[in-house]
């Protein structure tokens, strides 16, 4: 059934395409639309822009475009020294769909779907206006909120294969209203969002909540400073914070509560070794990050430091978990970095070589779901990662990641997972069990992905 609409919609969307592209050779100026009424009309026309077809007005007024994605995963774990064998693998990391549009000059509208994993999921579906001048506009709909610059920057343009550690606090997809101000040295950005629809288990989880105990969704004020006290095609220096104000949602499986987990950088192997479980009688939490950002060239490098607060009902002490990443990139050939100021962020590098660009770029990152205080222990976690990328073109991209992963003794998956040995020499899943010294409790390995990407 979900192959048969995804065909629907690709065939619809071909027939618009080829409509646009005969009304321009067409003499008459008279147009009939599928309800008989007679409308006004303008040419669009056929080009490809770095790769991507386009069907656009003389004007510019009108604009249609797909953007679609395939992103093919696999990866090797080198784990014979580990507590927990991990299965070896490939996936379709990604497929997406993407129909976008501008629209009398002004309006934007987009519909994002992501078939991977043989199930739909909502993606991006909002509408946006944006002033003349272009430096004001307003979205409403289901989208990404204004925090972290690397979660709003697409997984087309990310550095290495999987977000970082750390990227799991900052919030993703939401329904609601956003509103952005852009000048060259600075951005604003300032929203109010609700509920996810995007994961099938959290919108069933939310509309559960709404049917059986009438509880209110959840909300959250979610604003964005960057300052770029340096900015022109050469380089950028970028100065960015963030800070969001959430109640629980009911798209968690128990109201009232919140619950951080994450895979170790790579969607192949499923076990999470942090994860905190659910946080119980939550009244509120408040995150705050500090982004620093540049590029001179050929060279960039991105950190962002991230601080989540949790303020708990019945008495019970808050909660603080925090985390950080910091990674940096160079081009080999003579290519160069280039920014989005619109939307705060590296966008996809200029490509200075006929035979494509080579990458080489290094990540540090570090999570910490540990809480002693508050009696929370989800773990904690190191990862380093080598990636080298190979931009074939501006449509096609190869990527390798080598990763090192150093779990502390309380990353046992919610005591799923072996974290080290008891007294009896045993394997034990009790982090207050475990005999080895400090440092030495929990999964550490290494693990070899690839991707191969394209663009269209």
């Amino acid at each position: 059934m979900k192959m048969k609409l995804y065909t629907l919609v690709a065939a619809m969307v071909l027939l618009s395409l080829g409509t646009y592209a005969q009304n321009d050779q067409k003499t008459d100026s008279i147009r009939i639309n599928q309800y008989g009424q007679k409308v006004d009309w303008v040419s669009l026309h056929p080009e490809v822009q770095n790769g991507i077809l386009n069907f656009t007005s003389k004007d510019g007024n009108y604009r249609l475009w797909l953007d679609n994605r395939v992103q093919f995963d696999g990866a090797y774990f080198f784990d014979k020294n580990t507590y927990n064998p991990i299965g070896n693998g490939v996936t379709i990391r990604r497929a997406r769909f993407a129909v976008k549009a501008i629209l009398h000059k002004n309006w934007y509208g987009e519909v994002d779907l992501d078939f991977a994993g043989s199930q739909l999921e909502l993606k991006d579906a909002y509408i946006k206006y944006t002033n003349d001048a272009g430096a004001f506009n307003v979205k409403a709909g289901h989208f990404r909120e204004g925090f972290s610059m690397e979660t709003t920057t697409t997984s087309r343009y990310v550095t290495f294969i999987e977000r970082s550690l750390p990227s799991k606090f900052a919030p993703s997809r939401h329904l609601g209203f956003q509103v952005n101000y852009m000048q060259t040295k600075y951005l604003l950005t300032g929203g109010i969002h609700f509920n996810t629809i995007g994961d099938p288990e959290e919108t069933q989880f939310s509309q559960d909540a709404n049917k059986d105990y009438g509880i209110d969704e959840g909300y959250s004020f979610t604003g964005r400073v960057v300052y770029r006290p340096v900015i022109d095609n050469e380089k950028v220096l970028h100065i960015g914070t963030a800070a969001s104000y959430r109640t629980p949602k009911t798209s968690a499986e128990i109201p009232y509560s919140y619950r951080f987990s994450t895979r170790s950088i790579s969607n192949i192997n499923r076990k999470k070794y942090l994860d905190t479980d659910d946080i119980l009688n939550v009244d509120n939490r408040t995150l705050f990050n500090v982004e620093l950002a540049g590029a001179y060239k050929n060279i960039m490098f991105q950190s962002e430091y991230f601080n989540n607060d949790i303020k708990r009902t019945e008495g019970l002490s808050k909660v603080n978990l925090n985390g950080l990443y910091a990674q940096v990139g160079y081009l080999l050939g003579d290519g160069k970095y280039r920014y989005n100021k619109n939307e705060g962020e590296f966008t996809q590098p200029y490509l200075g070589e006929k035979n494509g660009e080579l990458e080489l770029a290094f990540r540090f990152d570090y999570l910490d779901l540990n809480d002693e205080v508050a009696g929370i222990y989800g773990g904690s976690a190191n990862g380093y990662t080598l990636g080298l990328n190979y931009y074939v073109n501006t449509n096609v991209k190869l990527m390798l990641n080598y990763s090192y992963l150093n779990h502390d003794r309380y990353a046992n998956g919610k005591g799923k997972l072996f974290v080290g040995h008891d007294s009896n020499g045993d394997l034990t899943k009790d982090p207050f069990e475990v005999v080895e010294a400090k440092g030495d409790g929990g999964d550490d390995y290494g693990q070899l992905q690839f991707r191969i990407e394209i663009d269209f």
